[in-house]
């Protein structure tokens, strides 16, 4: 399993952050590093994509392989889900290199340097490919919260920085183009991909320099917004909240006098969007407040007007299946203490195999369409069809 390495400063799976708000990086620096279950479960993910990449494209042999696995595998926070979506991540590799007109030359966690470019930056990729005319990173992402684009994604485009900056004295301006993919396996089936000609890459990584130097600097201005979310001072970060206490500019918004008459009192739709973005980043702020006043009291310090309580809890047994068999013992049925229930759609395919699932099983599969969600028009996803929501009736992959 990789070794947790120091962050750099200006890391860059924090870009999007930095380059926003250049104060953050120095600010964020007094907080303490930390780490969480969906963290330790994303590296012990990334260690078996890494395995089973370097099985597949490296020739690791079968034993070793397996002695790893097995090894991995015995990480309490494993989960046979892990297993799952490293396949997928596989096959997205594999496909990819049968694109090339040769076999590329494939490696997996490969640390980088675009210090260049970054003061003291560096990182590492997931997977480097190369061949061809072109260099090819692809970033696994194991979390299973916001679809994330490679399009204009400073992560990616850093780390292709540092990628040229390591093989273009082997392969020199044989490389045309940089590819940068995004496999979140958890979330959507289909990768993001990112393709630019070189020259655009240098082009960008000289245009971020002078940001990136001032953020070091720790100079420049904090800009609240949607990069926060990661922050470590996020909940204590005095702009962030004088930005969202500043609640005098929601009126500027919503218009008054005659207008207000007009309408009846009914907000407009363009005002009700506008609401919606200036609310929700009110609400992340006060769950972010209250996420760390919460820690706060439960390790002994003091919020006053606040305290924590037993929130509210579910019964259950401490034993299930010692209870079941008391209850049989009472003269219970056990068919009435069991419930029948099938495996999942991916389950059953697992157990017969993709090809043969496919063949025997596919004309029963459907992919109904998923229940509408608000989101941004940024977002990447097509917008919502009712027509296609006529499927969702179809039982759906548990």
């Amino acid at each position: 399993m990789p070794t947790p390495e120091k962050h750099a400063l200006l890391s860059a799976s924090s870009a999007h952050r930095w380059l926003a708000c250049t104060a953050a990086p120095r600010f964020e620096a007094q907080f303490p590093e930390t780490t969480s279950e969906y963290a330790e479960e994303g590296r012990l993910a990334h260690a078996i994509c890494e395995l089973k990449v370097l099985k597949h494209f490296a020739g690791l042999a079968q034993r070793t392989y397996t002695l790893r696995l097995n090894k991995l595998k015995k990480n309490p926070l494993y989960s046979a889900e892990m297993d799952k979506t490293s396949d997928v991540y596989l096959e997205h590799l594999v496909e990819k290199a049968m694109t090339y007109d040769s076999p590329p030359g494939v490696s997996p966690e490969v640390r980088v340097d675009f210090g260049e470019y970054v003061p003291e930056g560096f990182g590492t990729c997931d997977c480097i490919m190369i061949g061809g005319d072109t260099l090819d990173i692809t970033d696994y992402k194991h979390g299973k919260g916001v679809p994330v684009s490679a399009e204009n994604n400073s992560q990616m485009r850093l780390y292709a920085l540092g990628a040229l900056k390591r093989y273009r004295p082997a392969y020199g301006d044989r490389i045309k183009k940089v590819r940068m993919t995004i496999d979140q396996p958890r979330i959507q089936n289909e990768v993001s991909t990112e393709t630019i000609p070189v020259e655009d890459l240098l082009r960008w990584g000289e245009s971020i320099k002078p940001i990136a130097a001032k953020a070091y600097m720790g100079l420049g201005d904090f800009h609240p917004g949607e990069h926060c979310r990661f922050c470590r001072g996020k909940a204590q970060c005095r702009a962030r909240a004088e930005q969202n206490t500043a609640l005098e500019e929601f009126k500027d918004c919503v218009p008054g006098g005659k207008a207000q008459t007009d309408n009846k009192g009914i907000l407009t739709d363009a005002e009700v969007g506008d609401l919606l973005e200036r609310g929700k980043q009110l609400v992340a702020w006060y769950k972010d407040l209250e996420d760390y006043a919460l820690h706060a009291v439960l390790d002994g310090g003091n919020i006053p007007g606040w305290k924590a309580v037993a929130g509210r809890s579910n019964r259950a047994f401490t034993d299930r299946d010692a209870a079941i068999s008391a209850a049989i013992q009472a003269g219970y049925d056990e068919a009435l203490l069991y419930d029948r229930i099938p495996k999942s759609l991916s389950e059953i395919e697992k157990l017969m195999g993709k090809a043969e699932f496919a063949d025997k099983l596919g004309s029963f599969v459907i992919k109904p369409q998923g229940k509408p969600t608000l989101v941004p028009i940024s977002d990447k996803r097509e917008p919502y069809s009712p027509a296609a929501a006529d499927f969702s009736g179809v039982a759906e992959d548990g």
